[in-house]
């Protein structure tokens, strides 16, 4: 069920992915909340700071915090030998989602692509296992789940959406972000000088790929009884959000609910000899999610600063 803004009014989840990645990431969640508009994070049940960032969540209770299913990086929660198709012969997660989705679609005698994609064919029960796992572990240490949503957007496969609805019924879960990025707020995000130009062409087009992949999420979320936001964005924007862009999305934000994904961070060590890409562009987006302009727009606007837990009341 959508949570569309009554009367007009015009709701903004601003979402901070990886909590728990780093004690440096953490940081920058915290700050960009306190002193900006970032009002939801999700977390990396296995990411190496998850205490740290539980301890956050723990004494910062404004922050909604969901959980950031991951198949991607680092080890699983759940034992590796009851999730051998998610893994390597390290035990570590073996790849992103081209990787995942040319699994998925695996044949037999299929010996081309028997030679292109690597170890078997992904056991949709492994992933369940391990996102309930992850889930679990987000639980037990004391956080009450806003929502669910996919780091680099793995809930999104084919197949694997349905999962994370289940797994959100199952744990009484009100909400899922569904990663289709509305062209309009792409555009205005793209307001200002791009660095990466490659970059963020790359990426819009994957934003549109996943609308692709999982065309009906939705709809499907609608009949689950799963709330959604009404509009998403900042795919194309990922690690290249500029001030400009962000300021212009707030000015032309459309009534009803629009999740904007984020990343904002301090760099420390752990975080440069980390497997990502989003070192330095974390600090500049902590530097634009707490700009002061951009607070007095948001608030000019009568735009409410809201997270998923409120989402999924007001569905």
């Amino acid at each position: 069920m959508r949570a569309a803004g009554r009367g007009g009014l015009k709701n903004l989840i601003v979402n901070a992915d990886d909590l728990g990645w780093t004690e440096g990431v953490n940081r920058g969640i915290a700050e960009a909340h306190c002193n900006g508009i970032v009002t939801s994070a999700s977390v990396l049940a296995n990411g190496a700071a998850f205490a740290l960032g539980v301890e956050l969540a723990r004494t910062t209770p404004g922050l909604g915090v969901g959980v950031h299913l991951n198949l991607s990086d680092g080890a699983p929660v759940a034992p590796p030998e009851l999730v051998t198709s998610l893994v390597n012969d390290a035990g570590k997660f073996q790849g992103g989602p081209e990787n995942l989705l040319l699994r998925m679609g695996r044949r037999k005698h299929h010996h081309r692509a028997m030679l292109l994609r690597p170890r078997r064919k992904l056991a949709l029960e492994e992933v369940e296992r391990e996102w309930d796992a992850q889930i679990e572990k987000a639980r037990e240490a004391g956080i009450a789940p806003t929502h669910l949503d996919g780091h680099k957007h793995v809930h999104m496969l084919p197949g694997l959406f349905e999962i994370a609805l289940r797994l959100a019924k199952r744990h009484g879960i009100g909400a899922v972000r569904v990663a289709h990025e509305e062209s309009s707020l792409r555009a205005a995000l793209s307001t200002g000088a791009q660095k990466h130009g490659a970059v963020v062409m790359r990426q819009g087009v994957q934003a549109r790929g996943l609308k692709l992949l999982a065309r009906d999420a939705r709809e499907m979320a609608e009949r689950a009884g799963i709330a959604t936001a009404d509009y998403f964005c900042g795919i194309a924007q990922t690690g290249e959000l500029t001030r400009e862009g962000v300021l212009q999305l707030v000015k032309s934000l459309p009534e009803g609910t629009t999740e904007l994904m984020c990343h904002p961070g301090y760099v420390d060590a752990e975080l440069q000899n980390s497997p990502t890409r989003l070192r330095d562009s974390r600090q500049t987006e902590l530097e634009i999610l707490t700009d002061t302009e951009i607070r007095n727009v948001v608030a000019s606007q009568g735009i409410r600063l809201i997270d998923y837990g409120f989402t999924a009341r007001e569905a």
